[in-house]
């Protein structure tokens, strides 16, 4: 007993110059010196002590527990001149700063490796967006280091995507959203996950938010991946007109009107803006793709009080095209149609009309809380050809996906930090909902995109998401952190069949525990060791998860989520201020590689799959007048139960790479060289079939004054011959003279890549 009160009386007096430590502490706003509007994110460094801090959606910061004493303070933001001041810590007190930040070209020494940042690149997908060219969608999509994208119908239906190993298809594996607001489809007609982005105007979008691997405790479906969160501008610097013009006829118009000027803003501390796009394509392609988009959006901003904003969002968008799809190889060799030709035209129209209402609240120095509620009405239709006369040696194998939907939500989120047992904390915590209401999900056989032969799946989906997360973080040290969080996720999927023969309802109810945790370590403000473990999930397409055992290609498949269990270590390195260099080697193993295959309505399995790799970056910039950057992503992945030889994950890209260099002419000018490369990969599973891989340049040219900008882009810049999207299909052909083929053959059907473009652009600014 004497011996325990021996050691506790050691401990205590131990503690005790630690407990009763004089210290103040700093509280500050950091202002954009033009607009006089907040700064979101801006990383403010304390050297001496490692102390750090991250303003909020009030450009408000308050870092505690400062010993008394002169420091010198940096305060960054990428977009931004760097701010160095002087300050004096007193004890007990509390020193309010006030920082007003001046907009400044785009520099390197901007990113800040910071021990409050939950990403380890957060400041990457900034810098890039203000140096790379962005002309739609998919440009921003690529922005996130390693993720590669592909278009097969006509520049209309959403991208296929690559990433880390995935063949994310339209997004299964890929959790994408703009604003909070989900913009993955679940248990889409055509596939699940559907992640159509065309909706989104490049103008508006002021940072790309990205995460790979499934650490992020408030992402949850389709987060295995990794996951890509696009956030809009409040406001805008200027009005402008903006108008692209190229070859095959392409045609782009933007525009973008403040609907509250300057000064106005600034006293009633309002803004609000109206932005519009027009696009027209009609392709290289033989047959014309007749591409047509529209995008309207519409945001307010009410910065209600020194702690409290609304945001309003409305935006609708449609498009239709045609397109010439993929073509087999043979197609090609055999000289049935040309590289550009088409064998069974497709086509299709999407419209998608969004309201989403964000709410944000600082409640004191240490606490926030925020909201959003959505609501989305999205119309499908698509009519395709993957096997022509495989099928129906007749009528041919085309196929109509179509839906209607309604898709509404809500997310809240409360963020707290504090200081417990002498140490430093911050909790998060979340919940949400979310409910898709589709209606007639279709798959038919159809004949001239105009007369139904045979319905095959006729009904009504109602898919509800009910979840809730709570992390923790702890800083063990200034700059030890160690978070961990547990995410939990309840689905109900109900189907409705309306199909004459098979009418029925069936219900799926199933929910998903997922742990997180992970660890880093800042070694100053240069460097950042860390570790991550994680499981995610994705869901599968409610009509065949609601029928519960089914046949799937070769195996049973039951109506389960499989989870996906990785592993990521890594470094993230700024020797210098002119230096960024980040390596991460992962791992990555899912319980069941579950794909539904939305054209014949079947889930595809392959079993449980192991992936792993490495990722390396790098950002660059020895000269103020020369900007390079480079990402290089290695993955491996196989099927663990199937023999050697027959083990390969089709599509799976292996080696992807991109890269570019940025010179800055003068002040006014700027060019630029830009590469992108995927290596060749398995299109099947034993490895007989290759898609092929590519190289492809891009140059830029941009002339940037104060009221106006003129740029000139060439895609392709050394006209290869390169194959976008690409698949092994069994299909079988007819012949000009209208002879059938003698049986059906399996081959690369391939979508070709765009060729030598040159596209200029103007755009006046008022």
């Amino acid at each position: 007993m004497k011996q325990t009160a021996y050691i506790f009386l050691v401990l205590l007096l131990l503690a005790a110059p630690a407990a009763f430590a004089h210290t103040g502490s700093i509280r500050g706003i950091v202002y954009d010196a033009n607009t006089k509007k907040p700064v979101d994110g801006a990383a403010i460094y304390i050297s001496a002590t490692n102390s750090s801090g991250l303003t909020d959606a009030f450009g408000k910061f308050f870092i505690k527990d400062i010993e008394p004493g002169k420091y010198k303070i940096i305060v960054t933001s990428v977009g931004y001149a760097n701010i160095e001041d002087e300050i004096k810590v007193e004890d007990g007190v509390i020193t309010e700063l006030s920082y007003h930040l001046a907009v400044s070209s785009v520099k390197l020494q901007e990113v800040s490796i910071n021990a409050k940042k939950d990403l380890n690149l957060s400041s990457i997908s900034g810098l890039d967006l203000k140096m790379r060219p962005v002309n739609s969608s998919q440009d921003l999509l690529r922005l996130v280091p390693g993720l590669f994208t592909a278009q097969h119908q006509g520049g209309g239906k959403a991208e296929q995507i690559f990433l880390r190993g995935f063949d994310c298809d339209h997004g299964t594996d890929v959790n994408v959203s703009v604003d909070n607001m989900p913009v993955n489809m679940v248990s889409h007609a055509h596939g699940q996950g559907f992640a159509d982005t065309h909706f989104i105007i490049p103008e508006s979008v002021r940072e790309v938010d990205y995460g790979k691997g499934p650490y992020q405790v408030d992402k949850g479906d389709l987060c295995t991946a990794g996951y890509v969160a696009f956030k809009t501008i409040n406001a805008l610097d200027n009005s402008f007109v903006k108008v692209d013009g190229g070859m095959y006829d392409y045609f782009r118009t933007v525009a973008g009107i403040n609907l509250i000027n300057k000064e106005q803003s600034q006293n009633a501390h309002q803004d609000a803006y109206i932005m519009a796009e027009y696009g027209y394509n009609r392709s290289y392609f033989d047959l014309s793709q007749n591409f047509n988009k529209f995008n309207l959006v519409g945001k307010y901003t009410d910065y209600i009080s020194s702690n409290k904003i609304l945001t309003l969002t409305l935006s609708g968008f449609n498009s239709f095209w045609s397109a010439s799809g993929q073509i087999p190889t043979r197609a090609v060799s055999e000289g049935i149609i040309d590289r550009y030709g088409d064998i069974d035209p497709e086509g299709g129209n999407t419209s998608r009309y969004n309201m989403n209402l964000q709410y944000f609240q600082s409640i004191n120095s240490n606490s926030y809380f925020k909201t959003n509620v959505y609501l989305t009405y999205y119309t499908f239709s698509l009519y395709s050809d993957f096997t022509y006369f495989l099928t129906d040696s007749v009528n041919g194998d085309q196929i109509h996906q179509a839906e209607k939907r309604i898709m509404t939500g809500y997310n809240s989120e409360y963020t707290t930090n504090y200081t417990f047992a002498r140490l430093k904390m911050a909790t998060q915590a979340g919940m949400g909902l979310r409910y898709d209401d589709v209606m007639n999900d279709e798959l038919s056989h159809t004949l001239n995109q105009s007369i139904t032969l045979n319905p095959i799946e006729l009904g009504d989906v109602h898919e509800t998401n009910i979840f809730g997360y709570a992390g923790q973080k702890i800083f063990l040290l200034p700059q030890l952190v160690m978070n961990f969080g547990i995410r939990y996720d309840q689905f109900i999927q109900e189907y409705d069949n309306k199909l004459p023969a098979d009418r029925m309802s069936s219900v799926f109810n199933n929910g998903r525990f997922s742990p997180k945790a992970g660890i880093y370590y800042n070694i100053s403000n240069t460097a950042r060791i860390y570790y991550s473990y994680g499981t995610g999930f994705h869901t599968n397409d409610t009509r065949t998860m609601a029928l519960g055992e089914q046949l799937g290609g070769n195996a049973i498949v039951t109506n389960t989520i499989p989870q996906a269990f990785s592993h990521d270590l890594g470094i993230v390195i700024k020797p210098y201020s002119k230096l960024l260099v980040s390596l991460a080697l992962w791992r990555l193993d899912l319980q069941q590689e579950y794909t539904y295959n939305g054209d014949v309505a079947v889930i595809d399995t392959g079993g449980r799959t192991r992936r792993y790799g490495v990722d390396f970056s790098v950002r660059y910039e020895p000269f103020k007048w020369l900007y390079f950057d480079v990402d290089m992503n290695y993955a491996h992945g196989r099927a663990i139960d199937q023999p050697a030889g027959q083990d390969y994950i089709p599509l799976a890209p292996s080696f992807t790479s991109i890269g570019g260099a940025t010179v800055k002419i003068n002040k006014y000018l700027a060019a630029g060289l830009r590469y992108r490369h995927i290596g060749d990969r398995p299109a099947n599973e034993d490895n007989t079939l290759t898609a092929l891989g590519y190289t492809v340049f891009d140059a830029v040219v941009n002339y940037s004054r104060k009221h106006y900008e003129f740029g000139a882009q060439i895609q392709n810049l050394f006209n290869v011959q390169w194959n976008e999207a690409q698949f092994a299909t069994e299909t079988r052909l007819k012949y000009p003279n209208g002879t059938l083929e003698p049986t059906s053959k399996t081959d690369v059907c391939y979508t070709p890549g765009t060729p030598f473009f040159l596209k200029l652009s103007a755009t006046y600014k008022f």
